[in-house]
């Protein structure tokens, strides 16, 4: 049992394996997300993936009472904008012509991870005391705006911020910037027919046609979860994402080999693959890789050995989806982009950073500019979704 109203205390940390698995869980399991959880962070950090050399400092905010860990905050100091998929280069560019140095910054985020549900970690008993939860807030952001003022830092960022906690940031002077996701909802389906049946007569006629044409061609899609995915899974993922990131995405490999080969002891449980197969074949042609909490699904990354009409569609978003309907899954987020996703089932839906900036030219030019991007935003999230063939309910929008 916590104290109430006792002193707290806090300290930093430059890697989450400085603080106990069980500890920091305790503060993190009960959010939805999956991904600050100590196994999920760890690995990142462990695996070398997000470290200081790859321009991710951990830089972890933690609050005790006691010998008792009561609340955190991922942060990592950030010496560029990659890895982020908000993207920030006009601010950079905006204050190199300034004369303002915009790196280092503080960010806010799960490395790589561009999954909506940031919020401070707070310990479950003191959840129902908004005054005591205010308190610790306003603490925490104290000692964030020091260690901005000590390393001389341009901005504290939050990025893909919970949008019930976001008002917390805002009565405390952070500024709301509106972008977008796509994401799927499962209205009560019994089935992947009765999902179809939300489309208009020619999308369901195309995702029926985009279906059977990965069937004709003797590949067979399946799921494997937990203690049914084959040890090779790992690695044969690792290459996949690797030689998919290489062919479209450049300099965006963030992960590597020891990221995904780690997975298979320390968030097994959390994981479900979707792999193409074929008879004969020794490993998938391609597949899909994903991360399921209760009732959330999280789309994370894909790849295969050869490019195969409509497979991306099938591993990345109908085998998933048919799978979330049969695990009574309420909410499937697919990962960032959206060229695809849009006809597919996946309406736009807001999703929010939370930004202060220390240059007060910076804040003078930026806050106001922000406040116009958001309107225009809002108009293209409606846009979007007048033109989508399907029925969705309307996402709310909070600027």
């Amino acid at each position: 049992m916590l104290q109430q109203f006792s002193r707290y205390t806090t300290t930093w940390v430059d890697t989450v394996n400085k603080v106990k698995a069980e500890a920091w869980n305790n503060l993190a399991k009960p959010l939805a997300t999956p991904f600050f959880e100590w196994e999920w962070l760890a690995n990142l950090e462990s695996s070398g993936c997000a470290i200081a050399q790859q321009g991710w400092l951990p830089s972890h905010l933690l609050v005790w009472q006691g010998d008792v860990l009561v609340a955190a905050a991922p942060l990592y100091i950030k010496g560029h904008s990659q890895g982020e998929f908000v993207f920030d280069h006009q601010w950079a560019d905006l204050s190199y012509r300034l004369g303002i140095e915009y790196y280092p910054k503080l960010l806010g985020m799960v490395p790589f991870t561009p999954a909506v549900g940031y919020r401070f970690l707070v310990h479950p008993e003191l959840g129902n005391n908004p005054w005591e939860l205010s308190k610790i807030y306003d603490l925490m952001l104290a000692e964030i705006d020091k260690l901005c003022d000590r390393h001389k830092m341009s901005g504290c960022n939050f990025l893909y911020v919970d949008p019930n906690w976001k008002h917390e940031l805002e009565s405390r002077g952070f500024t709301t910037w509106m972008h977008h996701s796509y994401i799927w909802e499962n209205q009560e389906f019994t089935d992947f027919d009765d999902y179809l049946k939300n489309f208009n007569a020619n999308q369901r006629r195309n995702i029926k046609r985009e279906r059977k044409s990965v069937e004709s061609t003797g590949i067979k899609m399946r799921v494997y979860i937990g203690e049914e995915i084959p040890h090779y899974f790992y690695g044969y993922m690792y290459e996949l994402y690797s030689d998919h990131c290489n062919k479209f995405w450049g300099g965006s490999k963030y992960l590597n080999r020891k990221f995904f080969e780690h997975l298979a002891s320390s968030f097994r449980d959390r994981l479900v693959f979707v792999a193409g197969e074929v008879a004969d074949y020794p490993q998938p042609v391609g597949m899909s890789f994903c991360i399921r909490k209760d009732d959330l699904l999280f789309g994370r990354y894909w790849g295969c050995v050869q490019e195969i009409d409509c497979l991306h569609f099938n591993a990345c978003y109908y085998t998933p989806i048919e799978w979330a309907i049969a695990q009574g899954i309420k909410r499937f987020d697919p990962g960032a982009g959206g060229q695809h996703k849009k006809r597919r089932g996946f309406p736009a839906t807001p999703n929010y950073s939370l930004h202060r900036f220390y240059r007060d030219r910076l804040r003078q030019i930026l806050v106001p500019y922000i406040h116009e991007v958001n309107a225009y935003e809002a108009q293209q999230i409606q846009a979007i979704n007048n033109e989508l063939p399907f029925d969705f309910a309307e996402p709310e929008l909070h600027i």
